[in-house]
């Protein structure tokens, strides 16, 4: 009797011990644990996506720029798309000067997200280049710094139209060429705004759930090609020129000042998890710092909390934003 209690007494510290280890993690985590856990003993993104033709829409600037650097230094194939091509080009020259690639081994394609008459044309462009897509990463869409009383709804459509509409017909024709191949991987940069709500976002919330739900039924409607992987990536705050090119009240004014964006997550921490993440085939990864993390965890499974706590960010963020500091500066975790 006394050795099965001294047995129960073991199990139950060991089980204590091994809950306080994953709460130590969860603390201090910049991402969720099962994508941190992917990172420690999951597939290395090295060894996946070597050798594997990756398209990458919003390549010239923030995470869309930075993944394309790690994936050159990878040994991936790339095809890099966005409006300003020479922008493109500066990212296909720093690629080749970093990596092993060669000048073919990556495509420059201009594409607009908004003309959608030009999606099919741009996939057989790549598909000429390459003979295949392995992965096409959505990444291209402009964020929002607006409150709804003061935004008129043309940028509601605007945003809708590029982050949304524009991605779900990109994502068709590619589409069409994995289902033959009966393989692909199909990475969808959402947001944790897809996730929760945030002032000052209501119009890019809006399409960041928009295309979670469309991802996640899409996703139901693939079971007959298990193959065929979608992933979506729910970023948190990430330094990035996301804020100087997002949309406001009306649609010719830009933002007058982004603020000090040193407080966020670097970029290339955030690229690496995405490729952990499209590696590993997540279903969904929520990549950021505390305090949007624990909101995520919040939103999932106590969204009454979660409900309270962000009325009450709400507030800061857009005090933060009405006296010309980034929304998010005073709660973010600072990086050393």
């Amino acid at each position: 009797m006394a050795w099965g209690c001294a047995l129960c007494l073991a199990l139950a510290g060991g089980a204590l011990l091994a809950l306080l280890a994953q709460l130590l993690r969860w603390v201090r985590a910049d991402g969720d644990l099962t994508l941190l856990w992917a990172e420690w003993r999951g597939k290395k993104p090295e060894d996946e996506l070597r050798g594997k033709v990756v398209w990458v829409t919003g390549a010239s600037s923030g995470i869309g720029e930075e993944l394309a650097y790690q994936l050159s230094k990878i040994g991936a194939l790339l095809a890099i798309s966005a409006r300003r091509e020479d922008e493109l080009e500066r990212v296909k020259k720093k690629c080749l000067q970093i990596s092993n690639l060669s000048e073919k081994d990556i495509l420059v394609l201009r594409l607009d997200l908004t003309d959608r008459s030009s999606h099919e044309a741009a996939t057989n462009s790549v598909l000429k280049h390459f003979g295949k897509i392995d992965v096409l990463v959505n990444n291209g869409g402009r964020s929002q710094r607006s409150l709804f009383v003061d935004t008129n709804l043309d940028v509601y459509s605007a945003i809708i139209e590029l982050n949304y509409l524009g991605t779900i017909s990109l994502t068709k024709h590619v589409l069409n060429h994995m289902i033959q191949r009966k393989k692909g991987k199909i990475v969808t940069v959402s947001s944790v705004m897809g996730i929760m709500g945030a002032p000052l976002a209501s119009g890019y919330c809006a399409s960041k759930h928009a295309l979670q739900g469309f991802f996640n039924s899409l996703r139901t409607e693939l079971t007959d090609y298990p193959g065929i992987s979608i992933i979506n990536i729910c970023p948190g705050p990430v330094q990035s020129q996301i804020i100087q090119n997002v949309f406001t009240e009306n649609l010719a004014k830009s933002i007058e000042n982004s603020g000090d964006q040193s407080h966020k997550m670097p970029t290339d921490r955030c690229v690496r998890l995405t490729l952990v993440s499209t590696a590993n085939d997540l279903k969904e990864a929520w990549i950021s710092d505390h305090p949007y993390l624990a909101v995520c965890y919040l939103w999932q499974y106590a969204p009454t909390w979660a409900w309270w706590l962000m009325n009450r960010m709400g507030k800061r963020r857009i005090q933060n934003f009405k006296s010309g500091v980034d929304a998010d500066a005073s709660y973010s975790r600072k990086k050393k």
